[in-house]
This record gives structure tokens, sequence and C-alpha cells, in this order.
């Protein structure tokens, strides 16, 4: 599991890890939600611009049924996924594939994302990677969101969100509640 803020290296990560399987040999596939459609319809691609081939998806049962004969599956964006993806995940560990997960752990207001906690909770290993705060240059704990909108899910990229620690976060919507008032 490779989890933490946006601008963070999830992907980056993610990508890291499904080349080295990929040099060793092993079979791979990789899987992201088919909403995720803001670098490329089908590739993972890293705010670097890396980039590897992946299979977009619209459901979690969708991984099983693509990923026979598989050594490696690699999920970018899991967050955006069901529930039902913890499941996936267990069933694949069982069978002896490797899963390598990666997402944003919490949403713009702080509160764990999806499926995300549960595939912390029986990950074997969790790598949490941490983006630098903007306004202070601490490592972030959070990505703020810098337009109104109240939707949970928002694909978004450096206009519309910003890494921040957890004061400077404090201090953003605190900010903002006042300007509400």
């Amino acid at each position: 599991m490779i989890c933490g803020s946006m601008f963070s290296g999830k992907t980056e990560e993610l990508i890291r890890r499904m080349k080295r399987a990929k040099f060793a040999k092993q079979k791979v596939e990789i899987f992201k939600p088919s909403i995720d459609t803001r670098y490329s319809d089908e590739d993972v691609v890293s705010h670097d611009q890396n980039s590897i081939h992946s299979t977009p998806i619209d459901s979690s049962g969708n991984i099983l049924l693509l990923a026979s004969d598989i050594d490696v599956v690699g999920i970018d964006e899991a967050q955006f996924l069901d529930e039902g993806l913890t499941e996936v995940c267990n069933k694949l560990a069982y069978n002896g594939v490797r899963v390598i997960v990666a997402g944003l752990d919490m949403d713009y207001k702080g509160v764990p994302f999806g499926p995300i906690p549960a595939l912390c909770a029986i990950a074997d290993e969790v790598t949490k990677v941490h983006a630098i705060c903007v306004k202070c240059g601490a490592l972030a704990y959070v990505s703020h969101r810098l337009i109104a909108d109240n939707r949970r899910v928002m694909l978004g990229e450096q206009q519309e969100y910003e890494p921040l620690c957890r004061e400077c976060y404090k201090k953003a919507t605190q900010g903002e509640a006042n300007k509400n008032v």
C-alpha cells in the first residue's frame, strides 16, 4: 500500500515498483479507475509525466476477471474504486499475486477516503509518502482544495489542490470559514 496526499509521489512510486517487476520478467497488470482521465485515458501518469500502460476499470470486480496468470497487480488512484477492492486484493494476495496499491489516504476535508483505510489495515506493508507544504515547507498532511466545490470526488491538479501541513491547513480552513460567515 502506498498512500499520502496529492503531489507526494504515490503514482511515481507505483510506476517505479511496477517497472522493476517487469524488469524482473514478472507478468504485471496495472489498473486505474476509468474516471481518472487527467493525463491519459489509459496510461497511469505521474505529475512528473512518467507513465506506464494500464487497464481502466469501472469496478474492483473487473480486476479479478482481468488479472489471471499475473504475478504482480498494480492499482492506482484506488480511493476512487468501490469498497469491494479490499476483498479483491485479499483474494489476489491469497492466490500468490503481489498487489501494489496507491491512493489518497484522505479527501480534501481530511477524512479517510474510500477503501484506503481498510486496505492499509490488511496490507503486508504500508508506505506513507508526503508532499511538501506549499506554505511553510513542512511535511504535507492533506490535499487542500482551492476552489469552492463540495463534491467529494473532483479530479484536479495544482489549480484545484495544494498540499498543506496540518497547521497551514487549519489556518486555511479557518480563513475559508470566516469568509462564509
